[in-house]
């Protein structure tokens, strides 16, 4: 009792001299020891007055205070520890020990131990005082031995200051959690909140001290534990502790991140919380189900974290009781309808819901009251057509994913296509807006984002259409694989691939051909061999798999098959459509992606040899079924597309072709078939075809089916016997000198026998002489037979010119037989001519060449060209069909020599400019394109100004679709190249030519001649067709200016129009000087002269693609800067001065000056202020006058709706002898009616904007005006006159109202 008795005394000692400090470390273990031994035994002491000044109270504010005041972490540790321990010690008077004021204290001791910062600071400093130690006993060396013993006390006590302990850290938590068993916290609000906010700090920031799982296992435990307890009756009401609770744990559980503290506090809640509500304690379980929903309030709007707030809702939600969820389903429901956040919120919620929760559709209880989903899936239907991009995107992408992952179940996927509102037969809703209608609507949205969910939604709605797909939506998706974006494209393609794998009807097979094929052609690479692929999948394996069925020409036998008809017998032999298949495959807009397809497979070793086998199977099967219904074998053709399919893949599958079959078929086409019907016996449908066909139809598709064949031999002309080949080289030479062959077929004649030639020939230059030596054979035929056409053709006229009376009828008849026949001998001729050019350029046409002179200059009214006799007659006008041939064979001849190419270009451009026919038109502007890609040279001669670009610029817009397409690829691929700056150094004189405008006295008109030529090629007048023909020139010649050129284009039509007009040198009472000035607003008004101004929303960034670089991007804002460099300094005035001249005047054009005015100041609403910075109350004038405008058309469509209205409405209440035409009275007081309730919005708007104008402050004074820079007024005036115009506009500047009121 002597130690303890000496302990206790010099504890009080220490506190009694440390009253207004601190206590010392080693007083805190002379306390913490006698607890942990004597805890009676102190406070026996204390109660017996050894502490004559010290109380229990003081004692509890002294370790208050080092707990809180203490610079080392272990020492406030020992200060909490101690306090926890005299709570906790036997005969403790614990409502003595415990005040709000010292528990706070200990909390903030522990928080004070998990702060980094603190931690570091206090290990800095202890390092520093060890650094200082041994400095110290190095200089103190000769002192005594008690200093040096102090000193090392010292060093020791601090160094154990210093560092910290996690042990103790723990100990002092444990004893928190025992102390709660003791204190109730009921009474005391503060320290309930701050000890649960101590708690959530602990679990977030005790990962660092822990160091390892287990460690912060233990440590998350006694969290837990701690909260446990706080959610006791005893701490208050359950409630409003759990909801505090659950208020400090919801940053953790929306964490950015999947991090230890949010999984403590999702485990917490769940775990814990929700099975203290499932014990009947009402007011956790209240808390709990409210969370989710307050979670939902405060979820982050980013997409990642977005996400995890979802997965944490939906770990609760999945915990709680089927009615808690029902009504939280609800919420999500009306909560789809509020804030934008809340929506894209909610549409995430919706399909976690749909996808995690059981028995959404109610199909696993008899009664349909839990079908909740319906309700979830219209919700999400609904936000598919929201007004924000964003959302509309996110509802299509979860809807999407909500359609593939119940389309797997058959009795949700019943549900779901009710949900949906499909009808079972047509896949269609018969109330509200269809799937089909909402499809087509979002795959043409104008966000990229909304076009690419709307497809993949259209990919999986795939299986749910039950075979019916609506034509729109197969269109819109056909129209988006050319779409600008990849990742549309990508979309597109994957959407109409899945529609065709799945259904192979008409509708969609046509579709998906005239769509994905094309994309072989692409400029991404991926989509390129996506396409190839699909191709490979879709159509050649297809038509492999049906032909190896098929082997060897197999048809059905037995009594069965000779009671089927024909046509029921080729749907049982040709499924899947491969009829349509073949037949779509061989049409003029799919053939040239096949074979370029083909080729690429071909080169890449993937086309197989069934493909060749199965198309032989078919060609041979249905030769066979022909047959065996006792057909006329002459009247037989194999499916179309078949022969043509089968000559692509033969070039590079020649191995597997048979001789024996292309001999057989070859002398079944090679037979004279004149007069002769030649059907295909196998419709689309598979039906028989008993329509006979007129002769010129079918011999077209008769001789089409002989080109493939002979293309299909050339290609496999080495596995040829010679004796066979030697056989068809005579066969094919021969039928090429009757020139009796269709024009299909020359091609393909000269083409085949010229292959058959050089891979039988010994060495290049023996089969080179061969194929020169009949070349020149048969050209020598062929100019034989022209010049007779000729001369004949001369003689006859002649003697129709003598013959009085005419000559019988008989002899008339035989005549025209023979004319008739020498003519399609001549046109065949004259074709076989441009063939052979082509595949032999080295042949002499020293003798051909004047005679194809001869007939496209035939009847011209220049003496020049006319050189030969016998050439008076046009052949222009008696034989048409052979003009053009000759005009397509002397292009081919030109094509062949450069030298002759540019002797004939003024001809070419002179028939194109004077010519009426659209054949011979289109075939003219073909070989201009042929020129400028074969030689370059020639581009600079062919000078692409003056007519020809006039002559260029109305082919944009020409009767003929041919025409105008080659035209577009004309101007939109190999000019823009080629020429970049054609369209814009043509751009303004084309808007005066066009309109046929020579009231710009600076514009140069030139001579009459000129005049008159520019007038042919004018589209004058302002009605609706003619503005419209000329607008798409002008977008047309847009689209190929670089965004440079497009600023530089503004500036010119703003100076060299709009100015000329305000300056008078433009004469506005002209009607065409009107017609130019309208269209140049038109201009720029358009989007397509327009540049991006940067300013774009997040949502309008996502749209675009990613690419460019740094380099790019700073030539993109150095634009934007320019053009709005331009607007301030050059536009503004201009019009404004332009507009006071058309008030002055009363002219039409004012509508369209204000609204090209308003279209260009749209997108600088936020830059007025800037723009006009100088001059306020010009700014005013113009959104006054601007809002005016916009009342005037208010007003004007108000007034006519209304009349409109009221007049239904008068009607309907008026009976049958009642005259229906309104009185005078009725129609003023309409009219007074609409035009008020115009004039009330217009007022309110028009307050608005002046109230938005007046935000910046007062108009400055007068005086501190700056005047906007105005264009000169000296070249106004021609002849020299002075002008007092530029005084007039100055004047009118400083005598301009202020409308500073917004009553004015």
């Amino acid at each position: 009792m002597d130690d303890l008795e000496e302990t206790m005394l010099r504890i009080f000692r220490n506190l009694e001299e440390s009253q207004q400090s601190t206590i010392s470390h080693s007083t805190l273990q002379d306390l913490q020891s006698i607890l942990d031994t004597n805890g009676p035994d102190f406070f026996e002491a204390f109660s017996s007055q050894i502490a004559q000044s010290i109380t229990l109270q003081s004692l509890a504010s002294q370790l208050a205070s080092t707990m809180d005041s203490a610079t080392s972490i272990k020492l406030s540790l020992m200060s909490s520890k101690v306090y926890l321990t005299l709570l906790l010690s036997p005969n403790s008077p614990v409502f003595t020990l415990f005040t709000p004021m010292a528990f706070l204290s200990l909390l903030r001791s522990i928080r004070r131990a998990l702060k980094p910062q603190q931690r570091q600071d206090n290990a800095n400093a202890s390092g520093s005082r060890r650094a200082s130690n041994e400095k110290k006993r190095k200089n103190k060396k000769r002192k005594g031995r008690r200093t040096v013993e102090a000193d090392n006390g010292d060093c020791e006590e601090e160094g154990d200051d210093g560092e910290f302990d996690i042990k103790e850290f723990f100990y002092v938590f444990e004893k928190l959690v025992i102390v709660l068993d003791l204190i109730h916290l009921d009474r005391f609000p503060d320290s309930l909140k701050s000890l649960i906010q101590t708690v959530v700090d602990v679990s977030v920031m005790g990962y660092e001290i822990c160091g390892s799982p287990s460690s912060y296992k233990r440590l998350t435990d006694l969290c837990a534990r701690v909260l446990s307890k706080l959610l006791r009756a005893e701490h208050g009401d359950q409630m409003i502790t759990a909801g505090e609770v659950l208020k400090l744990l919801t940053p953790l559980i929306l964490a950015a991140n999947k991090s230890q503290s949010r999984g403590f506090a999702l485990g917490f809640v769940m775990c814990s919380m929700m099975r203290m509500g499932e014990d009947e304690n009402e007011g956790v379980r209240k808390a709990v189900v409210n969370l989710p929903r307050y979670l939902v309030q405060k979820a982050p709007e980013k997409s990642d974290p977005r996400g995890l707030a979802v997965e944490a809702i939906m770990d609760i939600v999945k915990k709680m009781q089927l009615d808690d969820q029902i009504r939280f389903i609800e919420y999500v429901a009306k909560m789809s309808k509020g804030k934008a956040n809340l929506r894209l919120l909610a549409i995430d919620l919706i399909l976690t819901l749909m996808i995690s929760l059981r028995n959404p559709f109610g199909v696993e209880s008899e009664s349909n009251d839990s079908s909740w989903g319906v309700h979830c899936v219209k919700a999400l239907i609904a936000r598919c057509s929201d007004s924000v991009a964003a959302i509309r995107s996110r509802a299509l992408s979860n809807l999407a994913q909500l359609v593939g992952f119940m389309s797997g179940d058959e009795r949700n996927q019943l549900s779901l296509k009710e949900a949906l509102g499909f009808d079972e037969q047509n896949g269609n809703s018969s109330e509200g807006e269809t799937m089909n209608d909402l499809l087509r609507k979002r795959c043409m949205d104008e966000k990229a984002m909304v076009r690419k969910a709307a497809l993949l939604l259209t990919t999986k709605l795939t299986a749910l259409f039950g075979g019916s797909f609506d034509g729109v939506v197969l269109k819109t998706m056909g129209m988006s694989c050319s779409d600008p974006l990849i990742s549309i494209r990508k979309a597109a393609v994957s959407a109409l691939s899945e529609a065709f794998r799945t259904f192979s009807d008409e509708l969609v097979t046509k579709e998906w051909l005239h769509s994905v094929p094309r994309l072989v052609a692409d400029n991404e690479t991926s989509i390129q061999e996506e396409s190839e692929k699909l191709f490979l999948e879709l159509v050649l394996d297809r038509i492999s798999r049906v032909g190896s069925a098929c082997e060897n020409g197999a048809i059905p036998r037995g009594s069965s098959s000779k009671r089927k008809s024909l046509g029921t017998e080729i749907k049982s032999v040709f499924p899947e459509g491969v009829l349509l298949l073949l037949k779509e495959i061989c049409s003029s807009e799919v053939m040239p992606w096949v074979k370029k397809i083909c080729v690429n497979l071909g080169k890449k070793k993937q086309l197989k040899p069934k493909i060749a086998h199965a198309l032989q199977n078919i060609i041979k099967t249905s030769e066979s079924l022909w047959s065996s219904h006792s057909k006329p074998i002459e009247r037989w053709t194999a499916p179309a597309g078949a022969w043509f399919l089968l000559s692509e893949v033969s070039a590079h599958l020649s191995k597997s072709v048979d001789w024996e079959f292309l001999h057989h078929h070859w002398e079944l086409l090679d037979k004279d078939c004149t007069g002769k019907l030649q059907s295909s016996p196998m419709d689309v449908d598979g039906t028989l075809c008993e329509d006979e066909y007129s002769l010129q139809s079918e011999s077209v598709g008769w001789a089409g089916d002989r080109v493939f064949l002979l293309q299909t031999i050339s290609n496999v002309s080495v596995e040829l016997p010679p004796e066979p080949a030697a056989d068809l080289a005579h066969n094919l030479l021969t039928r090429i000198e009757e020139f009796n062959m269709h024009p299909t077929e020359v091609n393909a004649h000269v083409k085949a026998l010229r292959t058959l030639c050089k891979r039988k020939a010994s060495d290049t230059e023996e089969a080179d002489t061969l194929v020169l030596k009949w070349v020149q054979k048969v050209l020598s035929k062929a100019s034989d037979i022209l010049q007779k056409f000729i001369s004949e053709n001369s003689e006859v006229n002649k003697e129709k010119s003598f013959l009085t009376p005419p000559t019988n009828k008989s002899k008339q008849g035989k005549q025209a037989i023979a004319n008739s026949r020498l003519l399609s001998e001549a046109v065949t001729a004259v074709y076989t001519i441009g063939s052979l050019i082509i595949v032999c350029p080295s042949a002499n046409i020293t003798n051909v060449t004047p005679i194809l002179h001869a007939i496209i200059t035939s009847g011209n009214s220049d003496p020049k060209l006319n050189k030969l006799p016998g050439t008076s007659v046009s052949v222009k006008e008696r034989a048409i069909s052979l003009y053009i041939q000759a005009w397509l064979t002397m292009g081919k001849v030109c094509l062949a020599d450069g030298k002759l190419a540019k002797r004939y270009i003024p001809l070419f451009v002179q028939e194109l400019e004077k010519s009426d026919n659209a054949a011979l038109r289109n075939n003219l502007v073909v070989m201009m394109t042929d020129f400028c890609v074969r030689y370059t040279a020639l581009r600079d001669y062919v000078k692409w100004r003056g007519v020809l670009f006039l002559r260029f610029l109305l082919s944009l817009v020409d009767e003929s679709d041919k025409i105008r397409q080659l035209a577009d690829y004309l101007f939109g691929n190999i000019l823009k190249v080629k020429a970049p700056l054609l369209a814009y150094n043509s751009f303004v004189e084309a808007v005066f030519v066009l309109n046929d405008c020579t009231a710009h006295m600076g514009h140069n008109i030139g001579s009459k001649e000129s005049r008159a030529e520019n007038r042919l090629f004018s589209i004058r007048g302002n009605d609706e067709r003619s503005r419209s023909k000329r607008m798409h020139i002008y977008i047309s010649l847009l689209k190929q200016m670089a965004p440079e050129h497009l600023l530089a284009t503004f500036a010119k039509l703003c100076a060299e129009i709009l100015a000329a007009a305000s300056d008078g040198m433009l004469k506005i009472d002209d009607v065409t000087g009107q017609s130019v000035l309208q269209d140049a607003f038109q201009i720029l008004s358009c989007k397509e002269i327009r540049l991006p101004t940067g300013r774009g929303s997040t949502a309008d960034v996502a749209d675009e693609e990613e690419g460019g670089d740094n380099a790019a991007s700073a030539k993109g804002r150095a634009i934007t800067h320019a053009v709005r460099k331009n607007l301030i300094q050059n536009t503004i005035p201009i019009f404004i001065e332009l507009k006071r001249l058309l008030e002055s005047k009363n002219s039409s054009l004012v509508g369209s000056l204000m609204e090209c005015l308003r279209n260009l100041l749209k997108d600088y609403k936020n830059e007025i202020d800037d723009m006009l910075v100088a001059d306020k109350q010009l700014q005013k004038e113009l959104i006054y006058d601007m809002q005016k405008y916009e009342a005037a058309k208010a007003r004007t469509t108000a007034n006519e709706a209304t009349c409109s209205n009221m007049k239904q409405n008068l009607n309907s209440f008026l009976s049958p002898n009642v005259s229906r035409n309104p009185t005078r009275d009725e129609s003023r007081t309409t009219s007074k009616v609409a035009s008020a309730m115009a004039d009330q919005a217009a007022e309110v708007a028009a307050r608005s904007v002046l109230r938005e104008v007046n935000v910046g402050g007062p108009t400055p004074p007068l005086s501190a005006v700056k005047f906007p820079k105005l264009k000169s007024c000296e070249r106004e005036w021609c002849h020299g006159e002075p002008s007092s115009r530029r005084s007039e506009v100055l004047e009118s500047l400083r005598r301009r109202q202020s409308y500073s009121d917004d009553e004015n």
